[in-house]
Protein backbone atom coordinates (compact mmCIF):
# COMPACT_ATOMS: atom_id res chain seq x y z
CA UNK A 1 0.00 0.00 0.00
CA UNK A 2 1.06 3.55 -0.57
CA UNK A 3 2.23 5.73 2.27
CA UNK A 4 0.15 8.73 3.23
CA UNK A 5 1.23 11.94 4.99
CA UNK A 6 2.12 11.19 8.61
CA UNK A 7 3.08 7.56 7.95
CA UNK A 8 6.44 6.10 8.90
CA UNK A 9 8.38 2.95 8.02
CA UNK A 10 9.37 0.50 10.73
CA UNK A 11 12.23 -1.90 10.01
CA UNK A 12 12.01 -4.81 12.45
CA UNK A 13 15.16 -6.90 12.19
CA UNK A 14 14.79 -10.38 13.66
CA UNK A 15 18.30 -11.22 12.48
CA UNK A 16 21.74 -11.59 14.07
CA UNK A 17 23.25 -8.21 14.84
CA UNK A 18 26.73 -7.30 13.61
CA UNK A 19 28.47 -4.09 12.60
CA UNK A 20 28.06 -5.05 8.91
CA UNK A 21 24.32 -5.68 9.34
CA UNK A 22 23.96 -2.45 11.37
CA UNK A 23 25.55 -0.56 8.48
CA UNK A 24 23.36 -2.27 5.86
CA UNK A 25 20.19 -1.52 7.85
CA UNK A 26 21.21 2.11 8.35
CA UNK A 27 21.80 2.45 4.60
CA UNK A 28 18.34 0.95 3.95
CA UNK A 29 16.75 3.36 6.43
CA UNK A 30 18.48 6.32 4.85
CA UNK A 31 17.47 5.23 1.34
CA UNK A 32 13.80 4.82 2.33
CA UNK A 33 13.80 8.31 3.83
CA UNK A 34 15.52 9.85 0.79
CA UNK A 35 13.37 8.03 -1.76
CA UNK A 36 9.98 8.52 -0.14
CA UNK A 37 10.49 11.48 2.21
CA UNK A 38 9.16 9.42 5.10
CA UNK A 39 10.41 8.92 8.65
CA UNK A 40 11.85 5.53 9.59
CA UNK A 41 12.63 3.61 12.74
CA UNK A 42 14.67 0.44 13.09
CA UNK A 43 15.04 -2.05 15.90
CA UNK A 44 16.28 -5.55 16.50
CA UNK A 45 13.62 -8.00 17.60
CA UNK A 46 12.49 -9.12 19.97
CA UNK A 47 14.05 -6.38 22.14
CA UNK A 48 11.99 -3.51 20.74
CA UNK A 49 8.73 -5.27 21.65
CA UNK A 50 8.73 -3.79 25.16
CA UNK A 51 9.15 -0.22 23.97
CA UNK A 52 8.17 0.79 20.45
CA UNK A 53 6.37 -2.51 19.91
CA UNK A 54 3.57 -1.18 22.08
CA UNK A 55 3.21 1.87 19.82
CA UNK A 56 3.20 -0.30 16.72
CA UNK A 57 0.15 -2.27 17.80
CA UNK A 58 -1.64 0.17 20.09
CA UNK A 59 -0.88 3.56 18.56
CA UNK A 60 -2.22 5.14 15.40
CA UNK A 61 -2.24 2.96 12.28
CA UNK A 62 0.42 5.08 10.57
CA UNK A 63 3.26 2.56 10.44
CA UNK A 64 4.40 0.59 7.41
CA UNK A 65 6.11 -2.48 8.84
CA UNK A 66 8.98 -4.39 7.24
CA UNK A 67 9.91 -7.47 9.25
CA UNK A 68 13.25 -9.00 8.27
CA UNK A 69 14.02 -12.57 9.33
CA UNK A 70 16.95 -14.88 8.60
CA UNK A 71 18.14 -18.44 8.96
CA UNK A 72 19.83 -19.30 12.23
CA UNK A 73 23.51 -20.25 11.95
CA UNK A 74 23.22 -22.41 15.03
CA UNK A 75 20.56 -23.46 17.47
CA UNK A 76 20.80 -24.15 21.17
CA UNK A 77 18.31 -26.30 23.07
CA UNK A 78 16.22 -24.64 25.76
CA UNK A 79 16.90 -26.81 28.82
CA UNK A 80 13.91 -28.85 29.96
CA UNK A 81 11.90 -28.24 26.78
CA UNK A 82 11.70 -29.82 23.35
CA UNK A 83 12.42 -26.39 21.80
CA UNK A 84 15.47 -24.44 20.70
CA UNK A 85 16.24 -20.77 21.13
CA UNK A 86 16.03 -20.48 17.33
CA UNK A 87 12.47 -21.81 17.42
CA UNK A 88 11.66 -19.32 20.18
CA UNK A 89 13.07 -16.42 18.14
CA UNK A 90 11.09 -17.53 15.07
CA UNK A 91 7.91 -17.79 17.16
CA UNK A 92 8.44 -14.28 18.54
CA UNK A 93 8.86 -12.86 15.04
CA UNK A 94 5.80 -14.69 13.74
CA UNK A 95 3.73 -13.68 16.76
CA UNK A 96 4.70 -10.04 16.29
CA UNK A 97 3.74 -10.15 12.61
CA UNK A 98 0.41 -11.83 13.39
CA UNK A 99 -0.35 -9.22 16.08
CA UNK A 100 0.41 -6.39 13.64
CA UNK A 101 -1.85 -7.90 11.02
CA UNK A 102 -4.62 -8.57 13.55
CA UNK A 103 -4.42 -4.87 14.46
CA UNK A 104 -4.85 -3.97 10.79
CA UNK A 105 -1.28 -2.77 10.34
CA UNK A 106 0.30 -2.69 6.89
CA UNK A 107 3.10 -5.23 7.18
CA UNK A 108 5.34 -7.48 5.14
CA UNK A 109 7.91 -10.11 6.05
CA UNK A 110 11.12 -10.68 4.10
CA UNK A 111 13.35 -13.65 4.87
CA UNK A 112 16.98 -12.93 3.96
CA UNK A 113 18.16 -16.53 4.33
CA UNK A 114 21.75 -17.02 5.42
CA UNK A 115 23.07 -13.72 4.00
CA UNK A 116 21.37 -10.86 5.86
CA UNK A 117 23.87 -8.14 5.00
CA UNK A 118 24.05 -9.01 1.31
CA UNK A 119 20.29 -9.27 0.84
CA UNK A 120 19.63 -6.01 2.72
CA UNK A 121 22.23 -4.26 0.55
CA UNK A 122 20.55 -5.69 -2.56
CA UNK A 123 17.17 -4.41 -1.31
CA UNK A 124 18.72 -0.96 -0.82
CA UNK A 125 20.24 -1.01 -4.31
CA UNK A 126 16.92 -2.08 -5.86
CA UNK A 127 15.14 0.71 -3.99
CA UNK A 128 17.67 3.22 -5.31
CA UNK A 129 17.09 2.16 -8.91
CA UNK A 130 13.29 1.83 -8.70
Amino acid sequence: EMATPGDYVVIMAYIPQSSAVDSALEDLRRRVTERFGIATTMGYGPRFLHSTGQLHKGGPASGLFLQITAEHAQSVDIPGTPFTFSALADAQALGDLQALRAAGRRSIRVDVGSSPEQVIRKMTKELASA
